[in-house]
């Protein structure tokens, strides 16, 4: 799972390295147009229904925190 998210997130921002970065959301390198995009993959990726009250940024700040919201979703 964590590779087809990891290239989800290169598809949409191939110039971070997302293996390193624990504050994508808090230090603003993703903006509110990448997140609109990555839960749109992620939603079709993995046939989950990522809501607005998922939208908070511990859950995008990391590859792992990524993970750990579809795995709750699932």
């Amino acid at each position: 799972m964590k590779e087809k998210v990891m290239e989800i997130l290169k598809n949409i921002r191939d110039d971070i390295d997302f293996n390193e970065e624990k504050a994508l959301i808090d230090d603003g390198i993703l903006d509110s147009f990448d997140i609109i995009g990555i839960v749109t993959e992620l939603n079709e990726a993995f046939g989950v229904d990522i809501t607005a009250d998922d939208l908070e940024p511990e859950n995008f700040n990391s590859v792992d925190a990524m993970v750990n919201l579809i795995n709750g979703l699932l």
